[in-house]
């Protein structure tokens, strides 16, 4: 696997995957809608009865990915379209919403130390998609992010997945080809719809880069979708 850089223009591309094969772009009608601020989630729990009765229009996203793989920062910049790299490690759950014009989203982030895995499982039947973030630039925990994650989706064919291929940035970091065979994503089921983005977080307070930009309106329009 190569690890040169490659240009900060190009992390924003994606490869959609479909059928196993990877084809070389992916598009969808862009969105204007208009963020509301990020508000308050209700608890988990109520939020999943909420949304198994039809009530409200919750849709529930689990963010999932080792320690250190940067989810925190990755959902910061989503909610709020600025970027906050100096965040303390996740040691539970962390939830926080975005709203649309559309619908309000619930993000659900498990902390990824070896402690809390074992809890991942537990919040996949209530959600409708799973973001899975891995830190491009750390190869030695790559086979462990592959192995966990298809563990996660081996009993659910149908479960839309996107991958974060997060610290674009970083020198020496795998492109997305090359983390699309480190987790060997063509092995995980040829039904379900699944995209992998390059990402990265840039310098604190700053705007959030193309790539999450790219990420988030994907992330929209497979809720819509849902819905």
């Amino acid at each position: 696997m190569g690890t040169r850089p490659r240009p900060a223009t190009l992390w924003g591309a994606a490869l959609g995957l479909a059928g196993g094969a990877a084809v070389a772009a992916w598009a969808w009608t862009r969105l204007r809608s208009r963020d509301v601020p990020p508000a308050a989630c209700p608890a988990p729990a109520a939020a999943a009865t909420a949304t198994d009765q039809g009530k409200g229009h919750s849709k529930q996203i689990l963010v999932l990915g080792l320690d250190g793989a940067g989810k925190t920062s990755v959902l910061h910049s989503l909610a709020t379209n600025h970027v906050k790299r100096s965040v303390a490690p996740t040691e539970g759950l962390h939830a926080i919403c975005i709203n649309t014009e559309e619908s309000q989203m619930e993000f659900l982030e498990i902390g990824g130390s070896e402690s809390l895995r074992s809890y991942w499982k537990m919040y996949l039947p209530k959600v409708l998609l799973l973001i899975y973030v891995v830190d491009s630039a750390d190869h030695a925990r790559l086979p462990v992010a592959k192995q966990l994650l298809h563990q996660l989706v081996q009993n659910n064919s149908t479960l839309p997945l996107v991958v974060l291929a997060n610290k674009q940035d970083l020198e020496g970091a795998y492109c997305i080809t090359d983390i699309h065979d480190a987790l060997a994503l063509s092995d995980i089921g040829d039904e379900r719809k699944m995209f992998l983005i390059g990402t990265h977080v840039a310098e604190d307070g700053s705007e959030i880069s193309s790539s999450m930009k790219d990420a988030k309106e994907l992330i929209v329009q497979l809720v819509l979708e849902a819905q």
